[in-house]
């Protein structure tokens, strides 16, 4: 069996990490065991990621990579319609493209996310992490900003912190919230009205 190039299998041990804190939250996360679940020889992640704190790190930046590239490239067949959100052409198609990219996350993006919101508060924690929890979310923001000012907003910087602010907070509640676990399935149609009055209060004129 050939050996992944370096590359390949720092996305590899990213990946695995990722999974590991999805079934596990971070009390799962070692090297040892991120070298068992990749089917790595020992000692293969602490070579890549010589600290803990170098492989949350790592985390972060392939989470983000993964939710752009859910953005740009769209949903898999079945799963919900194509997202591409990058540059709607109106408001009705941007939350349409919203209202897909949200119930992607709440489905086949489900663990992604809980590993996110874990991975997440370890930065709260450990000063070290912060700047690259900070570098590993301006994507998303840059992205915003790109598609509010695509709709017309003369701010697209503020619109686009509160779209991510409150996509962050619908994909925590409906996910690890108070009343997850008694929501109803993740449902487009609604998810498409949820979406467009959070265009409509993000694009509105400051007061």
């Amino acid at each position: 069996m050939s050996t992944p190039p370096p590359a390949d299998r720092r996305t590899l041990i990213a990946d695995t990490a990722i999974g590991l804190v999805a079934a596990a939250g971070l009390r799962g996360l070692t090297h040892r065991a991120v070298d068992g679940a990749a089917a790595l020889p020992a000692g293969s992640t602490s070579y890549y990621f010589r600290t803990r704190t170098a492989l949350i790190a790592a985390c972060y930046q392939r989470l983000a990579e993964l939710d752009l590239a859910d953005v740009d490239d769209g949903s898999p067949a079945g799963s919900a319609p194509p997202v591409r959100a990058a540059l709607p052409p109106d408001r009705e198609a941007a939350a349409a493209a919203l209202a897909g990219l949200l119930y992607r996350w709440l489905t086949v993006g489900r663990e992604r996310q809980l590993a996110r919101f874990e991975l997440s508060l370890e930065a709260a924690r450990n000063p070290e992490l912060q700047a690259d929890l900070h570098r590993a979310g301006q994507g998303a923001r840059v992205r915003a900003a790109g598609i509010a000012a695509a709709l017309g907003s003369d701010r697209p910087e503020e619109a686009a912190e509160l779209l991510v602010a409150w996509t962050e907070g619908l994909l925590y509640d409906r996910l690890a919230g108070a009343l997850a676990r008694s929501r109803p399935a993740p449902d487009l149609a609604e998810l498409a009205t949820v979406a467009r009055r959070m265009l409509a209060a993000a694009l509105a004129d400051p007061a």
